[in-house]
């Protein structure tokens, strides 16, 4: 990530929501000639120019009003917005996806496009009122959806999960999917469920998918991130477990613990190569908070002068 203060992706340049704004269609009417405007297509892919950087317009370019665009907030006094490419007479050369991105913009350009993508699916699949079917007619610059039969108001949804680092003396328990690279693992997460705690959801995500018994109080929140795949917000946790044998649950192929040596040799690993035959297992990419977490649990294994 370049220009990044935090150690993983999404977070840094978030802009200032600017919420007061977003019934002033006076003051954004005003606001759209000198603002920016990121331009992503039905898949969710950013315009970019020929060396793939943001292919962002200018209001004035796409002329008009803000229209259908949704207001995205300010950055040092200047708005942004996004629009679909579909309402646009406007093309690039280039389209990049978000983990591109992550990887090769400008941080605040990343955190700009996550916000983007986050609220185009939001848009994308709420166009019918969940309570009567009616169509909903967008609000608020795009942060608003009235139904035009009952009237109910429908907003943003972003659904939280939790990402957990589970310890037992010097080990870590790691699990991996059928479908991910050969070489990768990575930390146990899942979704909060209605009516639990963030600790809970800790314990019975780990206990479904690896069997494994996490210590009650252990859990220990860390940091968050949002994820923007579509929807989600990572919650990233530390946990201390009994030392039982992990039984991989339905939703992973494996689960086992891995010695800090295992797992430091994991995070030196050439990420991009999980893929390829050879020694040891490669860990999270560097724009997830899976890794951050890691980390994490290392520096406090380290401190306490666990065996290694």
């Amino acid at each position: 990530m370049n220009g990044s203060g935090s150690p993983f992706a999404f977070v840094d340049g978030a802009l200032d929501r600017a919420d007061h704004l977003r019934e002033d269609n006076a003051a954004l009417q005003a606001l759209w000639p000198r603002a920016g405007v990121i331009v992503l297509d039905e898949d969710g892919r950013a315009f970019a120019d020929d060396t793939r950087a943001l292919r962002s317009a200018r209001g004035a370019e796409l002329g008009g009003g803000p229209g259908a665009s949704t207001f995205l907030g300010l950055r040092d006094g200047e708005a942004w917005f996004f629009a679909n490419a579909s309402t646009l007479a406007l093309h690039a050369s280039q389209r990049v996806d978000l983990r591109q991105a992550a990887a090769h913009w400008p941080a605040w350009q990343a955190s700009l496009f996550a916000q983007a993508r986050a609220l185009q699916h939001w848009h994308q699949r709420h166009r019918h009122c969940s309570a009567c079917g009616a169509s909903l007619e967008f609000r608020r610059a795009g942060w608003l959806g009235v139904c035009t039969g009952c009237n109910s108001e429908h907003y943003p949804r972003t659904d939280q999960a939790v990402i957990v680092a589970v310890g037992n003396g010097g080990r870590l328990l790691l699990g991996r999917q059928a479908s991910w690279p050969k070489r990768r693992w990575s930390l146990v997460a899942g979704f909060v469920e209605p009516g639990e705690t963030l600790e809970q959801t800790v314990a019975r995500e780990v206990l479904e998918e690896t069997g494994v018994r996490v210590r009650a109080g252990s859990a220990r929140y860390l940091a968050s991130q949002p994820w923007p795949f579509p929807g989600s917000l990572m919650l990233g946790f530390i946990a201390e477990a009994e030392a039982d044998e992990p039984v991989a649950g339905d939703e992973l192929e494996q689960a086992r613990w891995f010695s800090a040596a295992e797992v430091r040799a994991g995070i030196d690993a050439d990420w991009t190569r999980a893929h390829e035959d050879g020694e040891g297992i490669v860990l999270a990419p560097p724009i997830s908070i899976a890794r951050h977490v890691i980390r994490a649990w290392l520096a406090a294994h380290d401190a306490t002068g666990a065996s290694k």
